[in-house]
């Protein structure tokens, strides 16, 4: 695969979590979220991007996003569970995605707001496209991704180096 090639990240907010009284990194999905997650994949196989890889939080609410989703899609990537990826700064989730091997086409991240909503945007600036409207419009809520592309080694993805082609969230 050639670096000339575009690639495509496609940022994914975990779905709904609950509430009970464990840490915040320990909360598991609501009812909702267990829906949502699933629809999600299924919306995810629809786009046609076979993922070599896929980067989640350690967070219990995104691995079991993750694992639903993952479950509708026709092959499974390979999934590398990223602690620094809960809580993560756009700059850090950049960081995240700039230490990719370049052998990597299409990338799922799996993660948390603001972050995911704020990289999304760091990297597209200004959409004025349709999917940027819904997605400016939406506030990226649970279960929803954008899918972005860029050209270029990993490590020459910064903020403004990537075209956003895809948004889609449950509200849709």
């Amino acid at each position: 695969m050639s670096v000339a090639e575009p690639r495509r990240i496609v940022l994914f907010r975990h779905a709904k979590a609950d509430w009970p009284q464990v840490s915040d990194h320990e909360r598991p999905l609501a009812e909702r979220g267990r829906k949502d997650a699933p629809v999600a994949g299924r919306k995810l196989a629809d786009s046609g991007i076979a993922f070599d890889l896929a980067l989640c939080s350690t967070a219990a609410r995104t691995r079991e996003t993750w694992k639903l989703a993952v479950a509708e899609l026709p092959e499974r990537p390979k999934t590398v569970y990223e602690e620094r990826i809960y809580e993560a700064s756009p700059g850090e989730l950049i960081a995240v995605l700039n230490e990719t091997p370049d052998d990597v086409h299409d990338v799922v991240l799996i993660g948390h707001n603001p972050g995911v909503h704020g990289v999304a945007e760091v990297l597209t600036g200004e959409a004025e496209d349709e999917a940027g409207k819904r997605m400016s419009r939406g506030g990226f809520p649970t279960a929803a991704f954008a899918v972005l592309t860029f050209t270029g080694p990993w490590k020459s993805l910064e903020p403004g180096t990537a075209t956003l082609t895809d948004y889609w969230s449950p509200n849709d």
